[in-house]
């Protein structure tokens, strides 16, 4: 499906990320890998080699606009081209209401969660113009389209990621590269591993999904792998929640 294709994954040192890096890997991509964790990057890239893929680790700090841009000059210098982005880092940040939600965690939410898929975005879009077009898929969330009590950071940047996704759209479509959103629900991740441990927190985190559990990194990068591919050749600038229903409530 992705046969000879140089696609990179940002956040890929672990759960979603290093689930697309492997679906990515598993349908012929050649694959760069990036995150601030050498060591969980460094596993995945190991993990893609595994499969019989090819893959470099670039560590990357996506709230600094410098790192996203050798970024994706270090894929090209590799690999000759960049065809496909995932801009999937992110963080939880704090969770405290609005009036109390601390400055340098908002700073650092904006920074990750929404600056660096923009960031990511400025870089990667020529990158890909000069092959005649690609595809870029951001992960938002669920918290894209509706609000969560004590994250207004993280739900702010989500619905940020959402809108900055439909402009790039609009812009850049006619010119061959397709930029769509996916918005996962609660998913098995080292994101949310504290508040699974939390019985009561978990219990109620999974009765927010109809469908009666949390999802699997898998399950969500199925998904950025159709979006990735000529098989969604006619789908951009859409948002396509993974959810298990929450958002259907």
């Amino acid at each position: 499906m992705l046969k000879d294709k140089v696609a990179l994954i940002t956040g890929g040192s672990s759960g979603i990320g290093r689930a697309v890096a492997l679906a990515w890997a598993r349908e012929g991509a050649r694959v760069v890998v990036s995150d601030t964790n050498r060591d969980g990057g460094e596993q995945t890239v190991a993990q893609v080699r595994g499969l019989g893929g090819e893959a470099l680790f670039v560590t990357a700090d996506v709230s600094q606009p410098q790192d996203c841009e050798a970024l994706v000059q270090r894929a090209v210098e590799k690999f000759g081209r960049l065809d496909i982005a995932c801009n999937n880092a992110g963080i939880g940040g704090p969770q405290a209401p609005t009036a109390d939600y601390p400055l340098d965690g908002w700073a650092q939410v904006i920074g990750i969660n929404l600056s660096g898929v923009f960031y990511g975005m400025k870089y990667q879009l020529p990158a890909m113009l000069k092959n005649g077009g690609g595809a870029i898929v951001n992960m938002a969330s669920i918290l894209g389209a509706v609000g969560f009590a004590g994250a207004p950071a993280y739900t702010a940047a989500k619905h940020g990621v959402v809108g900055l996704t439909q402009a790039a759209a609009l812009e850049y479509s006619a010119q061959g590269v397709r930029i769509n959103a996916v918005g996962p629900g609660f998913i098995h991740t080292p994101m949310i591993s504290a508040l699974e441990e939390n019985q009561a927190v978990n219990g109620m985190l999974v009765a927010a999904h109809p469908i009666g559990r949390l999802g699997r990194a898998e399950e969500v990068a199925e998904l950025v792998l159709w979006l990735a591919s000529s098989k969604a050749s006619f789908v951009t600038g859409s948002y396509y929640p993974v959810d298990g229903g929450y958002l259907a409530r």
